[in-house]
């Protein structure tokens, strides 16, 4: 017999603290899976990770945003040794965002014409090519005002990207503006 708990569980009170991330890397496939969670806006996250060997490694990335905002677009830059690949063998795509633009130097990649809604999990994979085994990339994110976004659960702000098109083709085409950051160790199972 299942039994209910009294009083029953809400969602609003759960809540991750002190997120981390964590990655495997599987070497002969030159592959790293990372996962993690985001709960701030106002801040870029910069993480850094050691990889088994430099070289050009594919990567999957998820992130959830526990956020009360939406994500309009998720920028990557990365750090003077590690490059974004733009090969025709290169994976640059996300799940949520139609589009992508890397800088001609490889240094900044940006998805947007999308959306990660509060509560949901951004998806991206691209390529990287690593000088150093310790890779470093710097994550931003930009949002409407919170004084633009419903406040109703789930927020469900109508087409923003459309509201916000001359500040996300800013931010694509300039980057994002600085932000104060926050630093990330993310620690890497190995596997064969």
């Amino acid at each position: 017999m299942t039994e209910l708990l009294t009083p029953p569980l809400t969602m609003p009170n759960l809540r991750a603290k002190d997120i981390q991330m964590a990655a495997s890397a599987h070497v002969s496939r030159r592959l790293l899976l990372v996962s993690g969670a985001i709960d701030v806006n106002n801040h870029a996250i910069v993480v850094h990770f050691d990889l088994p060997a430099a070289g050009i490694w594919h990567i999957v990335k998820s992130e959830t945003n526990l956020t009360q905002l939406p994500w309009l677009t998720w920028q990557m830059t990365c750090d003077d040794d590690t490059r974004f690949s733009g090969d025709e063998q290169a994976l640059m795509v996300s799940r949520q965002f139609r589009k992508t633009f890397m800088t001609p130097d490889r240094d900044r990649i940006t998805f947007y014409d999308g959306e990660v809604r509060p509560g949901e999990a951004v998806l991206k994979m691209f390529t990287i090519e690593a000088a150093k085994k310790r890779v470093y990339l710097s994550h931003g994110r930009f949002t409407p005002p919170p004084s633009d976004v419903p406040g109703v659960e789930p927020q469900q702000p109508s087409q923003p990207s459309q509201k916000y098109a001359a500040e996300i083709r800013k931010v694509v085409e300039n980057g994002m503006p600085y932000e104060p950051v926050i630093e990330l160790a993310i620690p890497v199972t190995v596997l064969d």
